[in-house]
């Protein structure tokens, strides 16, 4: 793997690469996401929805999407 993002490194999570971060785009609102590292989401704040990624793959399923509170 060539980005420093991301690593086989037991200790320290996976992520998407970051060419990849600026094509996806919220599957309900079709606006921009941002990632966050402390919850291993990518965040819709126009949906208002959480996706979760896991071991560096987003899951882009609004049904697996978690509510943000506010």
């Amino acid at each position: 793997m060539t980005s420093q993002e991301n690593t086989t490194d037991s200790q320290e999570p996976l992520w998407p690469d970051a060419h990849l971060l600026e094509l996806l785009v919220c599957p309900v609102s079709r606006g921009p996401l941002t990632l966050d590292k402390t919850t291993s989401e990518l965040i819709s704040k126009d949906a208002g929805l959480a996706y979760p990624v896991r071991d560096g793959i987003p899951i882009m399923l609004p049904e697996e999407a978690r509510k943000l509170e506010g």
